[in-house]
């Protein structure tokens, strides 16, 4: 099974979070983790699983992510297996108020792109995953390498 890790990261977080979904999803070269920006129209193809990435900025997915979402597509989603995930900030965890009020009013980042992948024909594999980072760089919460392998598994058994 082909499947595609699509990412977009400012820092190495979502970077080093895609790498273990990745892991979890099979051996190369059946499984491509790549940046966003080296994304190349031949990548897709023939891909039955898709995976896309972002960290979370500004309540949304990086602008990188977004442009990608909204542009012209590279190849029609039909028929194939998406997934969403983010790297975000826990209000609980860091104990901001304000970032948790926000975060009750308009949601993390993964499920708008995840709907977005919906919308373009793609088959939800999995719901859409966040991924704790314990500051705005950094570092990844402990375990949340594991969590990102074993949800790329998940993904796997639902394709």
């Amino acid at each position: 099974m082909k499947a595609i890790v699509l990412y977009d990261s400012f820092v190495g977080n979502s970077e080093q979070i895609a790498r273990a979904i990745a892991s979890g999803l099979g051996p190369a070269p059946e499984v491509r983790c790549l940046r966003l920006s080296d994304l190349q129209p031949a990548n897709l193809q023939d891909a039955a699983v898709l995976v896309v990435g972002s960290p979370k900025r500004g309540l949304s997915a990086s602008p990188g992510t977004k442009a990608w979402l909204k542009g012209p597509r590279l190849r029609s989603l039909a028929g194939v297996k998406v997934a969403a995930f983010d790297t975000r900030i826990n209000p609980e965890v860091v104990g901001y108020r304000i970032i948790t009020g926000m975060v009750k009013l308009f949601g993390f980042a993964a499920e708008p792109f995840g709907e977005a992948l919906a919308k373009q024909g793609g088959a939800r594999a999995v719901a859409p995953e966040g991924f704790v980072v314990l500051d705005s760089e950094g570092p990844l919460k402990e375990g949340e390498l594991e969590r990102a392998e074993a949800w790329g598994r998940r993904i796997v058994a639902a394709a």
